[in-house]
């Protein structure tokens, strides 16, 4: 079993930068870790993953302003978001696939001035 703790979320003004950080614990063996997003009345979109062996992946709407990484040390996740815009307001759930899907509770990013 995989648990995943979120933490980073808020308010911030258009052009602003946040960090979101997911603690993963269970397993140091996770293959790929990465951050999904969900806007009201949308769907969850991807965001970024990043497998243990390969380059990351992003949405193209988030391309050159997001830049995921992750600690192999802390088993730790982070999703630092530049040049936020209002668009990228939604609730951003930390995912991780080990053997099956796992997902954190949510941490809310919203946008605005």
């Amino acid at each position: 079993q995989v648990q995943l703790v979120e933490s980073g979320g808020g308010l911030v003004q258009p052009g602003g930068s946040l960090r979101l950080s997911c603690a993963a614990s269970g397993t140091t063996s996770i293959y790929v870790l990465g951050w999904y997003r969900q806007a009201p009345g949308k769907q969850r979109e991807l965001v970024a993953t990043k497998g243990r062996s390969s380059t990351a992946n992003y949405a193209d709407s988030v391309k050159g302003r997001f830049i995921i990484s992750r600690d192999y040390a802390k088993n730790t996740v982070y999703l630092q978001m530049n040049s936020l815009k209002s668009e990228d307001t939604a609730v951003y759930y930390c995912y991780a696939n080990y053997y099956s899907a796992y997902w954190g509770q949510g941490t809310q990013v919203t946008v605005s001035s």
